[in-house]
Order: C-alpha cells, then structure tokens, then sequence
C-alpha cells in the first residue's frame, strides 16, 4: 500500500502568504506601510456627458507623501476612471484593463463602450475578493450615450447619475444630493464638482491640495489638470532656506 501525499489543492487561491504575514506580525515584525489615496473622487452626468472630478493628494499613513497625484486615470480615448484606495492597486488594474480595451479595439475596428470597461474591472476585483484595494468612479461616453458607474473594491458596482467615493465621499454626497439637478449644462456640472471635491478637501483629512476635472463628451475630451488650486502656501521665506553642508567620515 502507497503512502499517501499531501498535495496542494487545484486551482482557486491560495492564501499561504496571508497566513505567514499574519506568523511574522506576531512576531513582530512591522508590516511595511502602503501609499494610500485618502481620496475625494466624484462623477455626474450632465446635458451632454460627464464630468468627474478628483482631488490630489495622497497619505502614508499621517503623511502627505505627494500633494499633487493624479487620480483620474485614462482608460480609452472617451472612457476615464477616478480611483480611490491603495495608490499602486488604482494605477495597476487602470492601466492594465486600458491596455485590454486597446487591443479589443485593435481587433474590432470599433470605439470601446464603457459597459465593456465595467465589465473587466468588476470581474478583476470579484476575482481578488477585495484584496486589490480599488474604488472607481468609471465614466465615458460612447454610441448608446453617456454612462456612470461605481466599482467597489470586492466588484459590487452601482450605475447613478451622481457619484462619490472615497473618504471623503460623504462630505462630497452632501453637496451633489442638495444641489445636483438633471440635465445641467458643462459649466454648472464643473461647478458642481469643483464644489462637491472642496467639501472633501476642506472637511475630510485624507484629501486635500488642488481640484483636477474631466469633461467627456461625444467625440471630445477635455482634462483640466489643477483645474481649481484652493490652498495655495500662505508663506514663502523670502530668503530661501539654507542646509548645513553634509559631514561625516569618508572611508577609503
């Protein structure tokens, strides 16, 4: 009689790391930390489109590690998507489900249709069961007209007139479920938004910095990058800051 083997089981995931992760942490060794996107990302649909909106800063931790991230992120040329959460997982499935709706329209000749931008996102997020730390506010235009969705991270998603995500997404909610109306025209949408992401900025600690604004609509795209600079630096030294030079022992 042979003697049995422990094989690993076939297929689904496997979650080893996560149990060795969890042996080291208890024996204390610190995690490292991950750059976060704190984050106020928002989206409406207007009389001829969409526009989103994002703020600009990104946390590690209590620190402002860059005050001026770029988080709405290009998927097709009439299709662009907001991201919120771990910064390296938001820039990662963007840019790989970008590449995919490249290639499909490389093989179809056709223009990309945001319900195929959807589909890929949910179903990697489903895939990961929320390990992949991405909330997305997708928004685009395409032949059967303009079109907004949520993307949770586990891949539950949502399709609404009006948007928000992220931890400051309530503050932004608050201003879009009292003042937003249907078919607002461009300059009153990026009002809108402008106004909703300064309720994040100024009443959530994760966001912060400047206003950037993405107007999509039939044919068209317009990005305006900084679009609102609301805190610029109150002080500048006039005279420049000086740093002792470098000493120490050089070994030869």
């Amino acid at each position: 009689m042979s003697k049995s083997v422990d094989l690993p089981p076939k297929g689904g995931f496997s979650f080893d790391l996560c149990r060795r992760n969890e042996m080291l942490e208890k024996k204390g060794l610190k995690a490292p930390t991950f750059l976060k996107t704190g984050t106020t990302i928002v989206g409406l649909v207007f009389q001829d489109g969409i526009i989103l909106g994002a703020d600009t800063r990104a946390t590690e931790g209590p620190i402002v590690a860059d005050k001026n991230c770029e988080k709405i992120h290009y998927m097709a040329p009439n299709i662009y998507c907001c991201g919120a959460g771990t910064a390296a997982d938001t820039e990662a499935v963007t840019d790989m489900v970008s590449s995919q709706l490249q290639l499909h329209r490389y093989h179809t000749g056709r223009e990309s249709r945001v319900v195929t931008a959807l589909t890929l996102l949910k179903r990697h997020l489903f895939n990961y069961q929320g390990h992949v730390s991405a909330a997305l506010v997708l928004g685009g235009v395409d032949v059967t007209g303009p079109h907004l969705h949520t993307i949770y991270p586990h891949g539950s998603t949502d399709t609404l007139p009006f948007a928000t995500m992220g931890s400051g997404s309530l503050a932004a909610m608050s201003v879009f479920e009292s003042k937003y109306k249907e078919n607002l025209t461009k300059d009153e949408g990026i009002k809108l938004v402008v106004e909703a992401i300064c309720a994040g900025i100024f009443n959530d600690l994760g966001s912060g910095s400047n206003v950037d604004v993405c107007v999509i609509t039939k044919g068209h795209k317009e990005y305006l990058r900084n679009h609102l600079l609301p805190n610029p630096r109150t002080y500048v030294n006039p005279k420049g800051f000086t740093f002792p030079k470098k000493t120490g022992v050089v070994v030869p």
